[in-house]
């Protein structure tokens, strides 16, 4: 894929989450809206999803690691960042400003640059009913990011797995073409 300088390019953040193996979804829904996409994952994430379908779906290798000195930038400069979905562990260590891998660094970041952050939490009734992730969602919402409903999992009455809805993502961003 060639990159298109007008085009507006979108960082999709991947942490490790069940519903992260459906990420096709949120990519080809922001290619619909004619954004570019590079995606970061945590490094636990990359297990939890096709990481093959995912770089010949955007043309792009996925980035979980720091570059080395001297290596060339796989990505332009973000105008948004999507993260989803959003685990506990993530939110929590972006809050404190931790920035102990790619993605954590890249979130930390695109607050002082002022880059719009939705966010799609994937986390259970249990460990969203912990204070520091409620202390966090506050902190984090104060610096801008912007939340979805959050997504505990589980099943649905029908038994099935309740449906993630990726597209959220765009309705919390500021549209950016």
């Amino acid at each position: 894929m060639t990159e298109d300088a007008s085009k507006p390019f979108l960082y999709v953040v991947v942490c490790a989450a069940g519903i992260a193996e459906d990420i096709c979804t949120l990519i080809t829904a922001a290619q619909e809206r004619d954004w570019e996409v590079g995606v970061i994952a945590t490094p636990l994430a990359l297990r939890f999803f096709d990481t093959d379908a995912v770089e010949a779906q955007t043309g792009r290798p996925i980035r979980s690691a720091w570059r080395i000195p001297g290596e060339a930038r796989p990505f332009p400069d973000p105008d948004a960042v999507v993260v989803a979905p959003a685990t506990f562990n993530t939110v929590n260590k972006w809050a404190a400003g931790l920035a102990d891998t790619l993605a954590l660094g890249t979130l930390c970041e695109a607050y002082g640059l002022g880059v719009p952050v939705a966010v799609l939490p994937c986390v259970s009734e249990a460990l969203a009913a912990h204070p520091a992730y409620r202390a966090s969602l506050e902190r984090l919402g104060g610096m801008g990011v912007r939340f979805g409903a959050p997504y505990a999992g589980g099943t649905d009455e029908d038994g099935g797995r309740p449906e993630f809805r990726w597209e959220r993502a765009f309705d919390l961003l500021t549209p950016q073409t």
